[in-house]
């Protein structure tokens, strides 16, 4: 197993990816083929499970320019983490990790024995892959979450547990745990997030955030500027949505059913 992402963040680069909540494998295929350095399906508010995903990223694996699959299971739990790994999930981004306990379950249910306690099966994830023990604990990408107050307070204890490779801010979640719910401009969201960049700097781990290509502190230009490494731009719905209403806007002299007036139908 050779994990791009992980050198790539080793070596101080930004890695751009986007976020998948539709569970279905050609929305992985078509996005994997556009150039991302790596897709997160989304198993904690996607509907779907593992075994969607399993499709999923092995539509990535067909077709991937050298795009990594990942996932965000549901919770910090060995049943989902392996069996999104053995799928062909080259890392793992685990919700609301908050002390240093919870991001050591995390290195737990993720790596092999020594480290873990891993069962072994990896059926995609080692698809000719004959060196794939033998590198998987050293290339598997383990991301934790920080997206509560709780856990910004715990930062450097988090960040200093070895085998966490990469930190993800959600926003929304941040700022709603914080009281000031989407509010991205606010001095204390600002704060923490220099503060997040600052450990990560500190610690080795590399800072990363659910970005938009809007304006203010998550666009994802200026994301990057401020430190941060591992930055999702958008998703596929947002991408979905987006394209559909610049379409329908450029629509010269067209008006939506309801703006029609009886009396011209």
């Amino acid at each position: 197993m050779k994990n791009l992402v992980k050198r790539k963040l080793k070596a101080g680069k930004p890695s751009v990816g986007t976020w998948i909540s539709v569970g279905h494998p050609d929305i992985a295929m078509y996005l994997a083929d556009l150039g991302f350095d790596w897709l997160v399906c989304d198993m904690e508010h996607g509907p779907y499970g593992t075994e969607t995903y399993h499709f999923m990223a092995q539509a990535m694996l067909y077709k991937r320019k050298n795009c990594m699959p990942m996932a965000r299971i549901p919770w910090n739990d060995l049943i989902w983490a392996k069996k999104a790994l053995d799928a062909g999930a080259t890392g793992l981004v685990i919700p609301r990790v908050e002390t240093a306990e919870m991001a050591k379950e995390t290195v737990r249910i993720m790596k092999y024995p020594p480290i873990g306690e891993r069962g072994a099966g990896p059926r995609m994830s080692a698809f000719r892959d004959p060196d794939y023990f033998a590198t998987a604990n050293d290339e598997t990408l383990v991301v934790v979450m920080i997206e509560t107050r709780k856990g910004l307070k715990n930062i450097d204890k988090i960040f200093s547990v070895e085998e966490v490779d990469a930190c993800f801010v959600g926003p929304s979640d941040f700022t709603l745990d914080m009281g000031i719910h989407r509010q991205y401009a606010n001095p204390e969201f600002i704060e923490a997030l220099d503060r997040i960049v600052e450990a990560g700097e500190e610690h080795g781990v590399a800072p990363g955030m659910h970005c938009t290509t809007g304006p203010g502190p998550t666009n994802i230009n200026e994301a990057i500027e401020r430190g941060f490494m591992f930055c999702a731009v958008d998703s596929d719905v947002g991408f979905l949505r987006a394209a559909a209403s610049n379409a329908l806007k450029g629509i010269k002299g067209w008006k939506h059913i309801e703006e029609v007036e009886e009396t011209e139908l």
